[in-house]
């Protein structure tokens, strides 16, 4: 079982890491062929809508609402009540999915409104949004369709076609900056129409691997069906259980539509750099976890739920501080090494890089939250996280108030870390208190190492330092440096860990 983990942990983080550098290219192509301006803000929050709710349902809600329920269905039930299960759902979903997208995009003046408020004194920026938004939001249907799909092949223990599957995003993305935007006359419409295309593409790519398991839906409605109920029961309250942070990130966009122009982009391009690290280890954490802790809890195994959350809390703590303190010390570096081109000048680094500052002091708590909430919906427990969640996203909003008058989009940037320190507080507190979490052996020493290694690391990072360097080079010498000081930093938190006495049997507690 250990070694199936760390197999399929690492598939999806592989697949995910190809995704996210794509992602990082297609931003380095907006960022220079669009730079910061009222039509990228524009964009970002027609775009962040839809993107928020893939999160929500493709690395979210919607997983931690099926796969318990079909993790039941395949221990308990006959193989032909496990197809009617997963035809009934398919055809419910997409009725409701194709209800709400239509409504959706009747609504999209209102959703800008809702979500950007600031830009109703900006009328051509509010015009465009909303037409932005009217093409990317059929996105919603196509990708909780793959979230469907994706679902089902994870819970068989297919995990590379659903990790790799948001690549195609990217591709379309880059395809449609390059190629369509000319065509446009507003060239940033290109964009949004390659959101609605990658939708399709995404959903199409699963089809064959679907095929071969003799898995694919057919649509039936089943409203009335039990497990379509347990479903849909644990799914309205797992989307704020899971997706809190996002939650979080869209009343931040709101704050900033009211803030400097270019605020949003600021905001968006610091969080793309926080997602990196976050989909590589979170959702692949998150991803390969949530099937074993159901199948646990269904046979009835509390000692390996409790083992399989220990070893996902070990290994977030092992890559995910020393990625917090990179973010942290190379935030000017990234972000000049990957947007400061063309219209992405050195004032929009100094602007983006406080926010990424911000930002990655939570990285850490954003990880923890992927890991600890399985260890509640999977066990069929949606209004815990819920609760929690409201406390993050109410602490979220007062700390907006509070701190973006001193620190503006910084400030906003910050209030979402506090809150999601708050939010996995709770969660670690809860699953300690209910005795379903029993940490494993030698944690006190395992922190100890990883803290020498961070230490070293943040100390040769402090050292090799030379920030207004980076804003007279070019693309070639940052590029070179850039790599060089990660691959070093990297380098010497691995050395100063194993020097410390981490072995790879510590991350199970021995």
């Amino acid at each position: 079982m250990t070694k199936q983990l760390y197999k399929s942990t690492a598939i999806v983080g592989a697949m995910t890491l190809v995704s996210r550098a794509m992602g990082f290219l297609r931003d380095m192509l907006i960022a220079n062929i669009f730079g910061v301006s009222p039509a990228t803000d524009a964009f970002f929050v027609a775009f962040k809508i839809p993107n928020f709710l893939r999160r929500l349902f493709a690395e979210g809600a919607f997983a931690h609402a099926f796969v318990p329920v079909l993790s039941d269905y395949k221990q308990h039930a006959e193989p032909r009540a496990l197809k009617l299960f997963i035809d009934r759902t398919a055809g419910t979903l997409t009725v409701l999915l194709v209800l709400l997208t239509l409504v959706g995009v009747a609504a999209s003046p209102l959703l800008i409104v809702f979500f950007a408020p600031g830009f109703l004194w900006q009328g051509n920026q509010y015009d465009l949004a909303v037409n932005l938004l009217r093409i990317t939001f059929p996105y919603l249907l196509f990708i909780s369709l793959t979230a469907f799909a994706g679902s089902i092949l994870n819970a068989h223990g297919r995990f590379a076609v659903p990790a790799i599957t948001p690549v195609f995003l990217n591709i379309c993305m880059i395809m449609a900056a390059l190629w369509m935007a000319p065509l446009f006359a507003e060239p940033i419409l290109a964009l949004a129409w390659a959101v609605f295309a990658a939708g399709a593409v995404q959903l199409l790519f699963q089809i064959p691997v679907l095929w071969r398991l003799g898995l694919i839906p057919r649509l039936r409605w089943g409203w009335r069906d039990a497990g379509v109920r347990r479903v849909l029961k644990l799914m309205l309250p797992a989307i704020f259980g899971v997706s809190v942070v996002q939650v979080n990130l869209l009343f931040d966009t709101l704050v900033a539509s009211f803030l400097a122009s270019g605020s949003v982009s600021w905001l968006y391009y610091s969080d793309r750099l926080v997602e990196f690290p976050l989909g590589i280890l979170g959702v692949a954490v998150s991803s390969v976890i949530l099937p074993g802790l159901s199948k646990n809890h269904a046979e009835r195994d509390n000692d390996a739920f409790s083992r399989s959350l220990d070893w996902g809390l070990r290994l977030v703590w092992l890559v995910g501080l020393p990625a917090t303190l990179g973010l942290i010390l190379l935030a000017q570096p990234l972000l000049s090494t990957l947007f400061q081109y063309n219209q992405f000048g050195v004032d929009d680094v100094a602007m983006a890089s406080k926010s990424l500052m911000a930002f990655a002091l939570g990285l850490l708590p954003f990880i923890l939250i992927k890991v600890l909430v399985p260890g509640f919906t999977s066990r069929h427990d949606a209004k815990t996280p819920v609760r929690f969640g409201m406390y993050s996203i109410v602490s979220n909003v007062v700390l907006n108030l509070v701190l973006v008058w001193p620190l503006a989009h910084a400030g906003v940037a910050l209030a979402t870390a506090l809150s999601a320190y708050l939010n996995a507080g709770l969660l670690l507190i809860a699953l300690l208190r209910q005795k379903v979490y029993r940490p494993g052996r030698g944690w006190g020493m395992f922190t100890a190492r990883v803290i020498f290694g961070c230490l070293l690391m943040a100390g040769f990072l402090q050292y090799v330092a030379d920030g207004q360097a980076w804003f007279d080079w070019g693309v070639s010498q940052r590029s070179g440096h850039l790599a060089l000081e990660v691959a070093a930093a990297m380098s010497v938190y691995a050395f100063g860990v194993g020097l410390a006495g981490m072995r790879l049997r510590h991350l199970h507690g021995h």
